[in-house]
C-alpha cells in the first residue's frame, strides 16, 4: 500500500470508532433521558403527541451538540466518553429543573399534547446543549 492509502485507512478506522461510539452514546442517552421523565415518550409519540416528540427531539439534539463538540476536542475515546457523560448529566438536570422549578405542570402539559410546552422544553434542551458544547474547551 502507499502512503495515502495508509493514511486513509488509519483515518477511516478513527472515524468508525468515533462515529460508532457517538451513536451508541446517543442511543444510551435517549433511553436514560426517557427513564428520567415521568411520562412515557414512546407511547405518547406513538399516539401522535407532538409535544412529547418536540421535547424528546430537542433533548436528542441538545445532547448531540456537545457530543459533536467533544468529538472535535478529544482524540481519546475515554476522554470522549467522560465528556459525553457530563453532557448527558447536564441535559437531564436541565430538563428536571424545567419540569420541577420553571414550569411545575410541564408533565401534565406534555401529556396533554401542549405543543407550546413541548417547543419550550425542546428549545431549552437545545439551548443548554449549545452552551454545553461551547463550554467544552480548555
Amino acid at each position: 500500500m502507499n502512503y495515502y492509502t495508509d493514511v486513509f485507512l488509519y483515518a477511516a478506522g478513527h472515524f468508525v470508532l468515533a462515529f460508532g461510539l457517538a451513536c451508541l452514546l446517543l442511543a444510551v442517552f435517549k433511553r436514560l433521558y426517557q427513564i428520567s421523565t415521568p411520562y412515557d415518550e414512546a407511547r405518547l409519540i406513538a399516539e401522535g403527541n407532538v409535544a412529547a416528540a418536540l421535547a424528546l427531539g430537542g433533548a436528542i439534539i441538545g445532547f448531540a451538540l456537545p457530543l459533536a463538540s467533544a468529538l472535535t476536542e478529544t482524540a481519546d475515546p475515554v476522554e470522549f466518553v467522560a465528556w459525553a457523560v457530563l453532557a448527558g448529566v447536564v441535559q437531564v438536570l436541565a430538563s428536571l429543573v424545567v419540569r420541577r422549578v420553571v414550569v411545575r405542570d410541564m408533565v401534565a402539559r406534555i401529556e396533554a399534547g401542549n405543543v407550546a410546552s413541548g417547543v419550550y422544553l425542546g428549545a431549552t434542551s437545545i439551548g443548554v446543549g449549545l452552551l454545553n458544547a461551547a463550554s467544552m474547551t480548555y
